[in-house]
């Protein structure tokens, strides 16, 4: 159980509601004990009255009825317990599951870039899902199952010795091969329950991964073929599930039959002994009921087993991820009023995934207020000198200075309110138009979402609409075209206004017109804000301050445009090139 040992500090946080689900349950059990007692007081003074005629039927009726209103108050009474019981346990379960998944969300939001290149989607999901559902039954229904099995069991083993020693004895014997059976079982259970759940992941990542990317299997008429690989995979979780099942269906007939032999023992022992005038009638009947009423806990025990085994596999799977060490951490905190200027000092990147150096010795400066221009080769590092500034990634080597300070002083939540980010592939969310612009400023007005909108040059088209801005998302925003995403996520941008603007290749899905009406409002929009543009089109970037050309993550070329043109190398090419191709 060393996994589980991560939920201390909530069972810590909850003692006091569980410390009094403790003492609800005992109140519970000690009311449900009082019918075995007088049922056997009962069949005594029957057996007294028939055989030694002793007391009169009046006294024997009085006492018959006493003990019947007695047992059916204690039921009651122990019926509402119990009710109490589930009331206060379970709830702290649910208390924990909700505190849980929330350390996960909050965890899985610090994790690097890196981590989610590196895990699935799917994976993701269940372990904040189905994991966490896992280890709510540990700390809710088993906890309350074995507070309930061991008050049970010391209250009825404790009544059992007071009344007669000898045959609580021989009636206990089936004990220590049920504990030599529960400890066989449960290791099994652990490791076919880490498999199950590690086959869960594996198909919901499967199935998260297929359905996004639904439209590219009906275009390429694939649908057969993920079927199969999603059938051998449903398959796969099946046998897993049947392999994990067949061994928790040894459990309960191996309790019922464990109390079926100690209820044997009773009526053989116990016969004896009364024969032989050693024990009443009513404690033979006794006996009975409290190894009946054992038999529920003795067979929970199995239960509870298991469901700690499952517990302790889907914790197991929560801590690898909760024990990823956060790349990006929090600065200390700079309080300074940001103009804007940027300094890269001595930059390198080197993905560890794939040992490619993005990034190599890269020396910048832009001043606040300014434009930067770059471009490049696909796989030149343009993307990832984006991702330097907004630290999405830490460089191995060198740093990044806004207005003279390193940026990993400032607070993550602070340096990333300067920054204004449109990214390469942009992201919609399945909401509305307007509540994904408004992303960038919650508290935007309508009107300024509007005016946002005319900047990104998508007003008129998303007015068109029927429901106009109002106008409902599909999944990563897929009711609308790429160029509308494209601008959509330029205005989230705007209405956010930041002191620096970094649009990543983030018109590359626009017609060359509506590029440039954009950037012609871009241009008036980030009047003094520093404006760094991403794009494989010297069109986007001519009318930059300055521009700089990367080749293999170095700077091979920089200064404006007619710098560069004049140079007649690698920018002066790509220039030739397109505009060849514009004309054509």
């Amino acid at each position: 159980m060393r996994a589980l040992q991560h939920l201390n500090k909530y069972l810590r946080k909850y003692f006091l509601k569980l410390l009094l689900g403790v003492l609800i349950t005992i109140i519970s059990r000690v009311f449900s004990l009082f019918a075995p007692r007088l049922i056997g007081d009962s069949l005594t003074a029957v057996e007294n009255f028939l055989t030694n005629h002793q007391g009169d039927l009046a006294m024997l009726k009085t006492l018959l009825i006493k003990n019947i209103l007695i047992i059916i108050g204690a039921t009651l009474l122990s019926g509402f317990f119990t009710f109490l019981m589930r009331q206060t346990i379970i709830n702290v379960s649910r208390y924990i599951e909700f505190d849980l998944k929330n350390e996960i969300f909050s965890y899985y939001q610090k994790l690097s870039q890196r981590f989610y290149k590196n895990n699935r989607t799917g994976d993701l999901m269940n372990r904040i899902s189905e994991d966490v559902s896992k280890v709510r039954m540990y700390v809710g229904p088993a906890i309350m199952y074995s507070i309930n099995t061991v008050t049970l069991f010391i209250c009825v083993i404790t009544i059992m010795f007071s009344i007669a020693p000898k045959l609580s004895v021989y009636t206990l014997i089936p004990l220590p091969l049920l504990s030599f059976t529960i400890y066989k079982l449960s290791r099994v259970i652990n490791m076919r329950s880490t498999a199950v759940q590690e086959m869960l992941s594996n198909l919901s990542s499967y199935t998260q991964e297929t359905f996004s990317g639904i439209s590219v299997i009906k275009s390429y008429s694939m649908e057969s073929i993920f079927y199969k690989k999603f059938d051998h995979f449903a398959l796969e979780s099946k046998e897993k599930n049947m392999n994990l099942v067949k061994v928790q269906a040894w459990f309960f007939p191996l309790m019922i039959l464990l109390i079926g032999l100690s209820n044997l023992i009773v009526i053989f022992i116990g016969g004896q002994q009364y024969i032989s005038g050693e024990i009443e009638i009513g404690v033979l009947a006794e006996f009975i009921i409290y190894i009946n009423m054992l038999t529920w806990p003795v067979a929970v025990v199995g239960w509870v087993t298991s469901v700690v085994q499952q517990a302790e596999a889907s914790q197991k799977r929560i801590n690898a991820f909760l024990n990823e060490p956060i790349e990006i951490k929090d600065g200390s905190g700079v309080d300074v009023i940001i103009k804007g200027e940027i300094t890269l000092e001595n930059i390198t990147l080197i993905y560890p995934e794939t040992k490619i150096k993005a990034l190599d010795g890269i020396n910048l400066k832009i001043e606040s207020g300014k434009s930067l221009g770059i471009i490049g080769k696909v796989g030149s590092g343009k993307s990832s000198l984006l991702n330097i500034i907004n630290r999405l990634y830490d460089p191995n080597t060198g740093k990044v200075l806004l207005d003279g300070y390193d940026i990993r002083k400032f607070k993550l939540e602070k340096l990333r309110s300067y920054i204004g980010n449109i990214p390469q592939n942009a992201f919609l969310f399945s909401e509305s138009i307007q509540d994904n612009i408004r992303l960038g400023k919650v508290d935007a007005t309508d009107l300024e979402i509007q005016q946002a909108c005319k900047t990104a040059a998508i007003h008129k088209s998303i007015i068109k609409f029927k429901d106009g801005y109002q106008t409902l998302l599909g999944e990563r925003g897929l009711t609308l075209s790429g160029g509308q995403i494209q601008r959509v996520s330029i205005a989230r941008a705007i209405i956010k206004d930041t002191e620096i603007l970094l649009l990543d290749d983030c018109l590359s899905a626009v017609d060359t017109d509506t590029e440039e009406i954009i950037l012609k409002n871009l241009k008036n929009y980030s009047q003094n804000k520093t404006t760094i543009i991403v794009s494989h089109r010297i069109s986007s970037v001519k009318n930059t301050d300055h521009i700089v050309v990367l080749d293999q993550g170095k700077i091979i070329e920089q200064g404006d445009h007619q710098k560069l043109y004049n140079l007649k190398g690698f920018y002066y090419d790509l220039f030739n090139k397109q505009q060849n191709e514009k004309e054509y």
